[in-house]
């Protein structure tokens, strides 16, 4: 699956899109308990349901400590050989568009996924499959390295640029 997701700016944390504010964030594992709130018919365009019944997959919420019930975003990771890949990531419904809460979430994601390469020994090194309109914004926003067909890799100096933002 490629993935389309906007970075729409590289915050230190995620800000409130009206005031600019920036919240202090945690990406947790999704629980069980979770999956009601994520269905598609909350619109939500995946379905996380399943990304989360597959057992290789990890699957991560982001929450901010003021609104810890609330998810702001999803990601699915898996730990490779030498990296993590990067299957889904979407932003919470209220996060899209022009009247979208905070700003930041797909970055902050994006970042945990290299913050948990660089745990697992793999120098902070994601990569995944981006839609080919989609490549020229990677490249700029996050330092993505185009691979080949859809392929992209976000190697160890971008991926502690990135770490280093967020975390």
């Amino acid at each position: 699956m490629e993935l389309d997701f906007e970075i729409d700016k590289i915050t230190e944390s995620i800000e409130n899109a009206q005031t600019g504010e920036s919240l202090d964030t945690i990406v947790l594992p999704v629980t069980k308990a979770d999956l009601e709130a994520v269905a598609q018919k909350n619109g939500w365009i995946f379905d996380w349901k399943a990304e989360f019944s597959k057992p290789e997959h990890q699957v991560y919420k982001l929450v901010t400590k003021k609104e810890p019930h609330t998810i702001q975003g999803l990601v699915s990771l898996k730990k490779m050989e030498d990296h993590v890949f990067m299957y889904l990531i979407e932003n919470a419904p209220n996060n899209i568009g022009k009247g979208k809460k905070y700003i930041g979430v797909c970055g902050n994601l994006t970042a945990y996924g290299c913050k948990l390469s660089k745990d697992y020994g793999f120098d902070g090194v994601i990569a995944f499959d981006a839609k080919t309109a989609l490549i020229p914004h990677y490249e700029k926003t996050l330092g993505a390295v185009h691979l080949g067909g859809n392929r992209m890799a976000i190697f160890e100096a971008d991926a502690q640029n990135i770490t280093d933002k967020y975390f």
